[in-house]
């Protein structure tokens, strides 16, 4: 038998069995009969990939913050009501909505009555999103033409040469910054018109169906099939991650770039070029290729195609304001 559930947030019990903060981040209830019939150890491996990492990370770091507060599970909706109101001080609405998620998920792992359904819990989020709003930051779109001044400000060091691959095939694949990081050499395909890449999963295939993304042969000196080349031969790299760390040596590490490294380059690349950097993001790449598209022509399927969007209104969250004055309407009258 564990401790009284309330000393530990990261510690629950439930039927007699205790489950750990490992097993709350995956979703796993595992009842004492089922333990002891042998059924938890042969279900644990599934149940720990129903979530993603990132989704792991985050319920863990909302735990960490809910328990440095002074809360504890089981919390009572008065007590989540003032968390919530001090939160309003100092943290956007999204990351609050968030967090609420996270500590119902943790009651009803632990078998405890889900305080965010409470009235004044739910009264308070309301008022906090009336004041606050719903706005969220996002991060401006690096268009064509702006990544082609950043390119342009580059030498040919090998970090030099990997950036720039890196930064094209971000843009042309629409990719996000995990499944840019998560290439392998084995996931692209060589063909006459360019490059198919085989996406393995992604934040939207989380059941690891995969996709095609085809990146045609560039009709400028920044084509992304040749700068991709370009990066591997001058890497040596023929198998295992396609873009990797460089050490202030030129040394190439053989593990992969992490999300926040391509987060890091677009800043200090597009610095280099006299943009702000705090306007971008590793998304600038994604939102880029959508902006881009959309001014270019290219029809909404077209981009979702590329970009794996499920629906038009969702692509048009990525569709950033360089848009605005394509076939507007008081253009056509003035």
């Amino acid at each position: 038998m564990t401790s009284n559930p309330q000393k530990h947030v990261r510690l629950f019990a439930i039927n007699c069995t205790s489950i750990s903060e490992s097993d709350f981040t995956s979703g796993l209830v595992i009842g004492e009969n089922q333990a002891q019939t042998g059924l938890a150890a042969a279900i644990r491996p599934f149940l720990t990939q129903s979530l993603s990492d990132a989704s792991k990370r985050a319920y863990r770091a909302d735990m960490r913050h809910f328990e440095a507060a002074g809360r504890s599970i089981p919390c009572s909706p008065e007590s989540l009501a003032a968390y919530l109101a001090d939160m309003a001080a100092t943290h956007a609405v999204a990351t609050i909505q968030r967090r609420i998620a996270g500590i119902a998920k943790a009651h009803r792992a632990a078998g405890f009555p889900d305080p965010t359904k409470s009235e004044i819990a739910k009264a308070t989020f309301r008022g906090i999103r009336r004041t606050l709003g719903m706005a969220q930051r996002e991060a401006a779109a690096l268009q064509r033409d702006d990544l082609f001044s950043a390119l342009a400000c580059m030498g040919n060091r090998a970090i030099d040469v990997r950036d720039k691959a890196l930064l094209l095939i971000g843009f042309a694949g629409a990719f996000r910054r995990s499944e840019l990081v998560g290439l392998n050499c084995a996931d692209i395909e060589h063909v006459r018109q360019g490059i198919v890449i085989h996406l393995r999963r992604s934040k939207t295939d989380q059941m690891g169906q995969g996709r095609k993304i085809a990146i045609p042969h560039g009709r400028t000196r920044w084509c992304p099939v040749q700068h991709l080349s370009d990066w591997l031969a001058a890497a040596g790299i023929d198998d295992g991650p396609t873009f990797r760390p460089i050490n202030r040596h030129g040394h190439i590490a053989p593990e992969r770039l992490s999300g926040e490294a391509v987060s890091n380059i677009v800043k200090r690349r597009i610095a280099a070029a006299g943009f702000d950097p705090e306007a971008y993001s590793g998304h600038s790449l994604r939102a880029g290729l959508a902006t881009s598209a959309a001014m270019a022509g290219a029809s909404m399927w077209k981009i979702r195609q590329q970009t794996g969007h499920a629906s038009d209104s969702m692509l048009t969250r990525y569709i950033r304001d360089g848009d605005m004055f394509t076939d507007n309407a008081a253009g056509a009258i003035f």
